[in-house]
């Protein structure tokens, strides 16, 4: 019987050393998965010309949502008289999409599966990748994984 004690207390302490471990090991840091869920304000976004050097651009306003599940939406809205501004990603100063999202972390890229957009046809059933990157002061930046586009955007959480 004393040796059934020892045994069942034994197991009782390994799970709980187990149980423990994983739980130190999961809050160690959450995953970018985990970091980008959520809805996040527009902060700035950096569009340089093709010199490379810094071109004024309005700011918008905007927000990135992240959820659980999978889904991604964005929305941004140009002031006036920028408001006039279409391509590929906004029309008439105004810009918003919306789908799934999967998160490679070794690559450190979100692709946004696109269902939905403003700009209909141009961005629908397209798979935008993006090169993600959290700041020390906890903000989010996005950059086109293209190497044609040298935008970027930076968001902070609400």
């Amino acid at each position: 019987m004393k040796a059934l004690r020892y045994g069942v207390f034994a197991m009782v302490v390994a799970v709980a050393a187990i149980a423990q471990a994983q739980t130190a090991k999961a809050g160690d840091q959450p995953s970018a998965r985990e970091r980008l869920i959520g809805a996040w304000r527009l902060v700035h976004i950096d569009a340089p010309g093709p010199d490379g050097k810094p071109s004024p651009i309005p700011q918008p306003k905007g927000m990135l949502i992240y959820t659980r599940d999978g889904h991604v939406s964005v929305q941004l809205m140009y002031p006036k008289p920028a408001g006039a501004v279409s391509n590929e990603y906004v029309l008439n100063g105004y810009e918003a999409s919306f789908g799934s999202y999967d998160v490679d972390e070794a690559t450190h890229t979100v692709t946004h599966h696109v269902q939905g957009s403003v700009t209909g046809d141009l961005l629908v059933g397209k798979d935008l990748p993006r090169v993600y990157e959290f700041t020390a002061d906890r903000r989010l930046i996005i950059r086109s994984a293209r190497p044609d586009e040298h935008w970027s955007v930076t968001w902070e959480h609400y």
